[in-house]
């Protein structure tokens, strides 16, 4: 597998993680516009996703799945952590988070891998800056 297929399915492991933990909390959301920017946010990880899905497939590549152990463990996290607490500063702050590991990891894919195609590093910018305003979209419900 070259930088560009390790790059692109690391993408698509972060943004379906992101995707199932938007699903998973905003059950938990009562407030119509916080639901309303964790939709925005799911829509435009789908979005990004499509895009990673597409160069893949010029790689032959099929785009990887979560494992299921990781996709239940994310549930589960979530689950308990808004068992006592639901209050939209307490999600914003676990999906901040979890928005914070995404681009952590993106800027190290981006560091370690200055030679991938313009595509790619397309991509990656464009998953990193999405992220980077998602964090402050949701500041505002701390």
């Amino acid at each position: 597998m070259g930088n560009e297929q390790y790059i692109l399915n690391t993408i698509n492991k972060g943004l379906k993680m992101g995707m199932d933990s938007i699903s998973t909390i905003s059950e938990k959301v009562g407030d119509n516009n916080f639901k309303d920017d964790l939709i925005y946010q799911y829509n435009q990880y789908n979005d990004i996703l499509n895009r990673v899905n597409t160069e893949l497939q010029n790689f032959n590549d099929l785009p990887s799945e979560l494992p299921p152990m990781q996709k239940f463990m994310g549930y589960m996290d979530i689950q308990m952590s808004t068992i006592n607490d639901k209050s939209n500063s307490h999600i914003a702050e676990m999906l901040i988070k979890g928005t914070n590991m995404g681009i952590i990891e993106g800027v190290k894919l981006k560091n370690q891998n200055p030679e991938a195609n313009q595509t790619t590093q397309k991509i990656l910018d464009d998953f990193i800056q999405f992220q980077e305003n998602t964090i402050e979209k949701l500041k505002k419900y701390l």
